[in-house]
């Protein structure tokens, strides 16, 4: 029997949100590893962060950091992406981009395990991470456009405040603290975009996640829509998406609308679901059972449910998706794909 060979990996963004989830993954999931490199920007660097029992120092995160590694996991922000990954590929780095700067590249493989799994094997170096709000509705409707087809999406989304960042947590802790204490909250970190406006989110509800674009879009939106389609290599997908930022800590919840291209059976849509990887059904309306963000928190499948037919269009069915955002959403989906990397 052969040994099992062993990975270089380097984390970079190892203090953000989801560089802290890629690194439990990697302990808990017992993944190959010959070596981890930590790294971040310079003012977080000299963290010591535990590992596999022991701790392991941050470095700041430079051109050369990837001397000698196998695998590069990026959650860093675009532009340090934009900056890194061609030094990491140059050094024979296979880069795991949780970023939106790759995503949309016609070389670059935008991949969801359950999904589309195969496209790992086109890549040039590196390999994209979708959005989180894209991952958990593609894993939910992968086995449904298999059998039936998919003509149309319409997704509305509540997305948790943890998606922004460890600052918007923060704050809607804070601002919940003020209103109810009677004090005035003030914002500032939501909504994330180019103008200096900021709303409360504390018992509230925005409808913006990202800058807009010139269409009334949110850019947050135009990446649901474009991520589809490639990920399902489908462009026919009508996607329409409208995306809304929640007092919720952890999980993403998504209302979606889909018209399928032939007739199905509800229960058949129901076992699909079931035996889909990756998904659970939770679906027992007369004991109101249903998935809720806080039961998804730090769990690794998406969950789907209020599963039913719609009233009007005959082919058309909706459900309740829920996940969560920094696991499936993003450091378990990068994870899943170093896996496979790993195993091939």
């Amino acid at each position: 029997m052969s040994e099992r060979k062993l990975y270089n990996v380097a984390v970079v963004g190892a203090t953000g949100a989801v560089g802290e989830q890629m690194v439990k993954l990697l302990a808990a999931r017992d993944f190959p590893l010959k070596s981890l490199k930590l790294l971040s920007s310079a003012r977080s660097a000299g963290t010591k962060i535990p590992f596999r029992g022991e701790e392991l120092t941050v470095e700041e995160a430079t051109p050369d950091s990837f001397k000698g590694i196998d695998i590069a996991l990026f959650s860093a922000g675009g532009d340090v992406s934009r900056a890194l990954v061609p030094h990491a590929v140059k050094h024979g780095a296979v880069c795991i981009d949780n970023t939106s700067a790759f995503r949309m590249d016609p070389e670059t493989p935008l991949v969801v395990p359950e999904v589309n799994i195969d496209e790992i094997k086109r890549h040039k170096g590196v390999i994209a991470n979708p959005n989180c709000s894209t991952i958990q509705m593609v894993v939910a409707l992968k086995p449904l456009y298999d059998r039936y087809g998919i003509s149309r999406i319409i997704v509305s989304t509540y997305q948790a405040v943890s998606g922004a960042g460890a600052k918007a947590i923060a704050e809607t802790l804070r601002q919940s603290r003020e209103i109810l204490e009677g004090r005035e909250a003030n914002p500032d970190i939501l909504p994330v975009g180019s103008l200096p406006v900021k709303h409360q989110i504390a018992f509230n509800a925005i409808p913006q996640i990202d800058k807009f674009h010139e269409n009334g879009f949110t850019l947050e939106e135009l990446k649901m829509v474009n991520e589809t389609k490639k990920i399902m290599n489908d462009d026919s997908i009508q996607v329409t998406a409208t995306c809304v930022r929640i007092p919720v800590l952890y999980g993403h919840s998504e209302s979606v609308y889909v018209e399928l291209k032939s007739d199905y059976d509800l229960d058949e849509v129901k076992t699909l679901l079931a035996n889909a990887p990756g998904v659970t059904v939770v679906d027992d309306p007369a004991k109101q059972q249903y998935p809720l963000a806080t039961d998804a928190a730090g769990k690794l499948d998406v969950f789907v449910g209020r599963i039913r037919r719609d009233l009007h269009h005959p082919r058309a069915l909706n459900m309740w998706i829920v996940s969560d955002n920094l696991l499936k959403g993003a450091a378990w989906n990068a994870v899943q794909i170093a896996e496979h990397i790993a195993a091939s």
